[in-house]
């Protein structure tokens, strides 16, 4: 299996990369001078062990979860608005089945410029029900949608990052109904 970016998707999620790393970075920036750590922030790490944080255990968690055909699973995992007006979708694609499942071809949708650039989750919508819009999957300049591409198959058990990029809906927006053929829907808060 393997899986192509557009160029622009690459940009963008080399964009998201560096951007997740510098707020890290910014982060992890203290003040003062005083290398000392309290002794009660050293002791209560101790007594926890390995036990996640609050933020750590939100990360884990999905936005959503979709079952789809064939025991295939999609978890959604975040939807951010980016300065240039996109909303990009991230998640994972699961087969809990216990064969290989040769991903649909449905979930490229049906237009005909999507159809010809092969496999891909091109088939995915967003409604704003608030708005009363519906949002299709942006395309690149030769047409490819700007989603994951080439998903073939997924083995028994293995999970496969995706990610769809949408035109970004109105700021007061903050819940969207997402969609892909074959799948249930789920509602998906927005962040950003």
């Amino acid at each position: 299996m393997s899986i192509r970016f557009t160029t622009k998707a690459r940009q963008g999620m080399v964009a998201m990369t560096v951007a997740a790393g510098l707020a890290l970075g910014v982060a992890g920036c203290g003040g003062g001078g005083d290398d000392k750590k309290p002794e009660a922030s050293a002791s209560a790490s101790k007594d926890r062990g390995s036990d996640p944080s609050a933020q750590e255990g939100q990360a884990e968690a999905p936005l959503a979860e979709m079952k789809g055909p064939d025991g295939l699973v999609l978890q959604v995992t975040s939807a951010v608005r980016d300065s240039g007006g996109f909303l990009t979708v991230n998640g994972t694609m699961k087969n809990d089945g216990a064969k290989t499942v040769v991903v649909p071809a449905v979930l490229r949708g049906d237009e005909t410029e999507i159809v010809r650039h092969g496999r891909s989750l091109g088939g995915a919508t967003l409604v704003d029900s608030k708005s009363k819009k519906r949002y299709y999957v942006l395309r690149d300049t030769d047409g490819r949608p700007l989603t994951t591409t080439d998903l073939t198959s997924i083995k028994s058990g293995e999970s496969v990052p995706v990610f769809m990029q949408f035109p970004s809906p109105p700021t007061g927006t903050s819940e969207v109904t997402f969609q892909l053929p074959s799948f249930a829907t789920a509602s998906i808060q927005i962040s950003g």
